[in-house]
């Protein structure tokens, strides 16, 4: 099953790519993905076929890294991976800490086109 959050935003990149590198027969899109970004990776992964369809992406592959979160910690004076089950503290020491430094990327990192007069 698509999401229609995850096919609306994954539409927004098509757009974005249209206007990038308009004309130009896309086949390979690389993403980096925060895994707190309000994003459902699995659902991503789900929605690129649909969401590219008909466009200048049809067929191209979706790469997208998910990122890990991490926050850095002002005792530890050091960043540290996070998973959901930490609310913004430090997994090591347990300061609380609002310095989430990675987990929220939603971005394009790299698109790959085939060369001119290429289809």
């Amino acid at each position: 099953m698509v999401s229609v959050h995850e096919l609306g935003l994954l539409t927004s990149v098509v757009e974005k790519i249209a206007e990038v590198c308009p004309r130009r027969t896309v086949t390979k899109v690389s993403m980096r993905v925060g895994d707190r970004s309000g994003v459902v990776y699995d659902s991503l992964i789900a929605a690129w076929p649909v969401a590219s369809a008909a466009t200048q992406c049809d067929g191209a592959e979706l790469d997208a890294e998910l990122i890990v979160s991490t926050v850095y910690c002002p005792t530890c004076e050091a960043e540290h991976e996070i998973d959901e089950f930490y609310a913004l503290t430090c997994p090591v020491c347990g300061t609380p800490t609002a310095d989430l430094r990675h987990g929220r990327e939603f971005e394009i990192s790299s698109i790959e086109v085939n060369a001119e007069g290429e289809s």
